[in-house]
């Protein structure tokens, strides 16, 4: 591609425009914040992990959910696809049973670590 004159000199000037303002701009400053722990005690620590496991296994249940219904409507009568979207319920039931049971697990954990 070849440039006009014209356009030479305003890429030029595009460019200048851009270099002056990266250069002349100043260092941003971060204040440091020093966070030695958020967890104040292991009860803290275990309950915030059953929260994420409860999350994480729901969110996947929703996302198995979703898959099983869409295979299930453009299924058209394929009993194959038919098949893959009833497996697709049934892993998000299971993951829904595994997030029921997330608190259950934690409790297990807090007896075993010594938490209250």
């Amino acid at each position: 591609m070849r440039l006009t004159p014209f356009l030479r000199i305003l890429v030029f000037l595009g460019w200048l425009t851009t270099a002056g303002l990266l250069l002349s701009s100043s260092s941003a400053r971060a204040d440091t914040v020093h966070y030695v722990a958020l967890a104040q005690t292991v009860d803290q620590v275990l309950t915030n992990i059953r929260n994420w496991i409860m999350g994480i296994l729901a969110g996947v249940a929703v996302v198995f959910i979703t898959i099983g219904g869409l295979r299930y409507l453009m299924a058209s009568g394929d009993p194959g696809e038919i098949e893959k979207a009833k497996g697709a319920f049934k892993a998000a039931g299971i993951g829904f049973g595994l997030a029921a049971l997330a608190p259950i697990v934690v409790e297990i954990l807090k007896g075993i670590v010594g938490g209250v």
